[in-house]
């Protein structure tokens, strides 16, 4: 299998070098090319095509939602443009996050995230789905609650707030929440992290990531936050 190939976007030299020295320790991981600023940062992505590019907001001549505006309109009339953007941050602000979909980010991670699930983040990532943090996933839900419209629009990304389709309601009849995974998928809702809910729910963190996968795969959805829209827009929490 192909190695994902990352472009490293970030202005700070130890976490950029703290990040790259991670990531190249996965299996299945190369960091191909790493940045300082935007402008670099946006050469090196065009000459190398990396699966996924790590940005940081906060670059010293553009930022990282301007890098990722340019990197769209370069990529529009590209058929084989398919370079996924996951933003790396210190910013848990709404207008941060929702700025940075609506340029066409793919993921929002925030810099105090454990590397593990980084690379899980970056994995998602380069697989097509929207990985959010769940330090900022209530932000998301916020919009959702607000939003009467099937999306959160701009960009490439999969952030869907869809009706509840009578598929969903049959799958649910038929393989229905246990009262454990109800009270996960509200904790899920709440925007915590596997760790706080096995804190919460007195379980471990292995445990809660077995629940998660069978509330996702009940619910029919590839990750949590469209676990959480889900569960908002059908009425399981509230």
């Amino acid at each position: 299998m192909t190695d994902i190939s990352i472009v490293l976007i970030e202005d700070h030299d130890l976490t950029r070098m703290g990040l790259k020295a991670a990531l190249q320790q996965v299996d299945g991981m190369t960091v191909v090319g790493e940045a300082a600023n935007g402008m670099q940062g946006l050469q090196l992505l065009e000459m190398h095509q990396p699966n996924v590019a790590i940005v940081d907001i906060g670059l010293p001549d553009i930022d990282g939602i301007e890098l990722v505006e340019r990197l769209r309109q370069a990529q529009a009339g590209q058929d084989n443009a398919n370079i996924r953007v996951l933003m790396l941050t210190m910013h848990d602000s709404e207008a941060a996050v929702m700025a940075a979909f609506a340029a066409g980010a793919n993921s929002y991670c925030m810099k105090q995230t454990e590397i593990d699930d980084l690379v899980v983040a970056v994995r998602e990532t380069c697989e097509g789905n929207s990985w959010i943090d769940p330090a900022v996933a209530s932000v998301v839900l916020r919009q959702v609650r607000k939003t009467p419209a099937q999306a959160i629009a701009g960009g490439d990304r999969t952030v869907s707030i869809e009706a509840v389709e009578p598929e969903f309601e049959q799958i649910l009849e038929s393989y229905p929440l246990t009262d454990r995974e109800l009270e996960i998928l509200e904790l899920i809702v709440a925007g915590c992290s596997n760790a706080e809910i096995a804190e919460r729910s007195y379980i471990t963190v292995g445990t809660v990531k077995t629940h998660v996968r069978s509330i996702l795969n009940k619910m029919g959805v590839d990750d949590r936050t469209k676990a959480a829209v889900r569960a908002l827009r059908s009425g399981l929490v509230t």
